[in-house]
């Protein structure tokens, strides 16, 4: 008797695109690309929307000028994924990327309440591999921001790499985005 054993089918982010301009997903779908595969987004709750917009009023205000706060906008780290941080800083203006998304952000923020564990281990591998080196996740569950920095080989880890431990912020501190210095971002501004 013959054997069949199952392969995982894994996609490059321009067959991704290609799918998309075929018109492949429903409008609307939450799909991002994530090494290789197709990730369905969990759907968001009000507390968890309302902190998208806060942290990204709040980011925008710290970074001004010459900078692009996005808001669950693809960013195409390598060859194989192109995940929908819920909000990123990137450099320039919307109009710089009418043709292309942006490759590179200077900040991430994943907003986590059911997705926490995936954000802190599966995107932060991800982002730390594309070398981001300033990658928060805003913890709704615990109400906290979590800062991670320093992203460092790890075979063990998800995509070969990780941060080391991160900073745990409470509503009370305030963070500095390591793209704006001069900047100084209240949690509680991001908390819903």
């Amino acid at each position: 008797m013959a054997r069949y054993e199952s392969r995982t089918r894994r996609f490059s982010r321009a067959e991704y695109e290609r799918l998309i301009d075929l018109g492949v997903f429903e409008p609307g779908e939450e799909i991002e690309l994530i090494g290789g595969q197709l990730m369905v987004a969990e759907p968001q709750s009000a507390a968890h929307y309302t902190a998208i917009v806060k942290t990204a009023r709040a980011l925008e205000a710290a970074f001004g000028a010459g900078w692009y706060v996005r808001r669950e906008g693809p960013i195409g780290l390598d060859d194989d994924s192109e995940p929908e941080p819920d909000v990123a800083v990137v450099q320039g203006r919307p109009e710089d990327y009418n043709r292309a998304h942006p490759s590179k952000s200077v900040l991430n923020v994943e907003v986590s309440e059911s997705s926490l564990a995936a954000d802190r281990h599966r995107k932060g591998s991800l982002y730390a591999r594309a070398g981001l080196a300033d990658y928060w996740v805003l913890n709704l569950v615990d109400r906290v921001l979590e800062v991670y920095r320093e992203p460092a080989p790890d075979a063990a880890a998800p995509f070969g790499w990780r941060y080391t431990p991160g900073e745990v912020l409470g509503a009370d501190a305030r963070v500095t985005p390591l793209a704006a210095p001069g900047a100084s971002v209240a949690v509680s501004q991001l908390l819903p």
